[in-house]
């Protein structure tokens, strides 16, 4: 039995195609086909039922499966042990970002990573919150950035920053002549948010269902990005809310438009979450070493009230 043997059946139980999994193993189908035979025939057990389409594991083939996930990630322990002995932080590093946090968060702490940390290979992707989560526990990346809580086995969670929300309002709204204001200062019946998927429009639910008048009929799912919104704001067509550091590139124009909110702020909690098997933890430090330092100058907010990004019952 080999370690490579069960990483080419881990490949298998996910993809569920023989074909696929060698072609994300980087090999050839009759070599992937031939080590799991070998394992198989060692072990006197089919892992898979080959005569299902697509191809299921086998009652044992499933503990197998689990067990197999851990005996990989040990494996891959021993490397990160090594590494942090030797204070080597190098190596490819895969990095999930949440759409609504990817534009703005990236490029302030990007070049100060790769800078400080030459010999790192970030492969970095933009992910929903919900292939995020699969991607984790399926060990296709090493950690990802996104709002929380989301309470998932085997998950951790460190706290980077709480962003806070404001609203973006059209002229001439009555709200724009007040220094801070309310959820209740806003009609509800013209909020523009993002469409269904994205973990900030659950937040912005869950914040609004903190006022009475509150109805999910009231929210008009207008767009996938926030630069449509302001746009449809600007029109007249509503009011939207935004994540604090992407008000921080608006014209001056549009910052007039821009309303606070009063303490505590309403916000979003925005951490590093990575496997609970910790492997290249090293790595997963300076990267939330890096981003911590490059936010901290730009959220001066303290007084803060998070919204969990998932939908309250």
């Amino acid at each position: 039995m080999t370690i490579t043997q069960l990483y080419y059946v881990l490949a298998v139980a996910e993809h569920k195609n023989f074909t696929l999994a060698a072609e994300k193993c980087f090999v050839t189908q009759p070599t992937l086909s031939m080590q799991i035979q070998k394992l198989e025939d060692e072990l006197d057990i089919l892992i898979f039922d080959r005569s299902k389409k697509p191809i299921l594991l086998t009652e044992i083939g499933e503990k197998i499966v689990k067990q197999a996930k851990n005996i990989v990630n040990e494996a891959g322990r021993i490397k990160d042990i090594v590494d942090q002995q030797k204070g080597y932080i190098g190596g490819e590093f895969k990095v999930g970002i949440i759409p609504t946090i990817m534009p703005t968060l990236l490029p302030m702490f990007l070049n100060n990573f790769i800078s400080k940390y030459p010999k790192v290979n970030l492969v970095i992707e933009e992910n929903t919150t919900e292939d995020i989560i699969k991607k984790l526990k399926n060990g296709h990346l090493d950690c990802a950035i996104a709002a929380t809580p989301l309470e998932e086995d085997n998950i951790k969670e460190i706290v980077l920053y709480y962003e806070p929300f404001v609203a973006y309002v059209p002229d001439n709204h009555s709200v724009l002549e007040k220094a801070e204001i309310e959820i209740s200062d806003l009609d509800m019946d013209n909020i523009l948010l993002l469409q269904d998927g994205h973990c900030f429009r659950n937040g912005i639910l869950n914040l609004c269902k903190n006022n009475k008048f509150f109805n999910d009929n009231h929210f008009q799912l207008e767009s996938g990005s926030f630069e449509t919104l302001i746009k449809l704001a600007d029109e007249g067509l509503g009011t939207t809310l935004l994540p604090y550091l992407h008000t921080l590139d608006l014209n001056e124009k549009n910052k007039l438009k821009l309303k606070h909110f009063s303490n505590p702020k309403p916000a979003r909690e925005v951490s590093l979450i990575y496997p609970k098997n910790e492997l290249k933890i090293h790595i997963i430090n300076a990267l939330r070493d890096t981003i911590s330092g490059v936010v901290r100058g730009a959220i001066a907010f303290h007084d803060v009230e998070i919204i969990s990004p998932k939908s309250k019952k």
